[in-house]
């Protein structure tokens, strides 16, 4: 590839994707994120929630003459705060969710996975370390809602390295074995 058009790739992923530490000749190729059925049901969940939450202050506004004003704003009280940690907690999966993201680029696997606010870890691979990438679909949830898992084994150690809830398509698999592929040829003709 011509090396004015490497710089503008490059320049390009550290515009697009500032947290990342890109070589000099470096540039994104796949910015895999999880499948947007996730995002809706975190959401259905959490819509779930509130409402029952709300069907809850419902029932209390229907027996209020049975209960008197303080216990009345004592159940309003409770029942704010449940409204509010079903919100929060969709806030708080929503941020997880867009914290879990792959990148290949031209010469690395990274993956950021986050599992709550305080856990996530990042893992860089050589992307001529991986000898297998194979992308699996388990149930019928998954073919209908077009996402699985994205698996890439390395060399040596044997390593996996998998992303759940990943929206890879064919293609994408196609063009992520010859990244692969390629980056093997690479190092092979820098040994040589």
């Amino acid at each position: 590839m011509d090396k004015s058009l490497i710089k503008v790739r490059h320049d390009r992923s550290k515009k697009d994707f500032p947290g990342l530490k890109l070589e000099d000749d470096e540039y994104v190729e796949f910015a895999i994120k999880r499948a947007k059925i996730c995002l809706m049901m975190i959401w259905g969940g959490t819509a779930f929630g509130l409402i029952l939450v709300l069907v809850g202050f419902l029932f209390v506004l229907m027996g209020q003459n049975m209960i008197d004003a303080m216990g009345l704003n004592f159940l309003f009280i409770i029942l704010a705060a449940l409204l509010a940690a079903a919100l929060i907690m969709g806030v708080v999966a929503s941020m997880i969710y867009h914290g879990n993201r792959l990148f290949i680029t031209n010469k690395h696997v990274i993956q950021i996975t986050m599992n709550s606010l305080t856990s996530n870890s990042v893992n860089v691979i050589d992307l001529s370390s991986v000898e297998d990438a194979s992308f699996r679909q388990n149930s019928l949830i998954e073919k209908i809602f077009n996402y699985g898992t994205l698996r890439l084994a390395t060399v040596g150690d044997e390593t996996t390295y998998t992303f759940k809830y990943s929206d890879v398509n064919g293609e994408d698999l196609k063009e992520i074995t010859k990244l692969i592929s390629d980056a093997k040829k690479e190092d092979k003709k820098k040994a040589d």
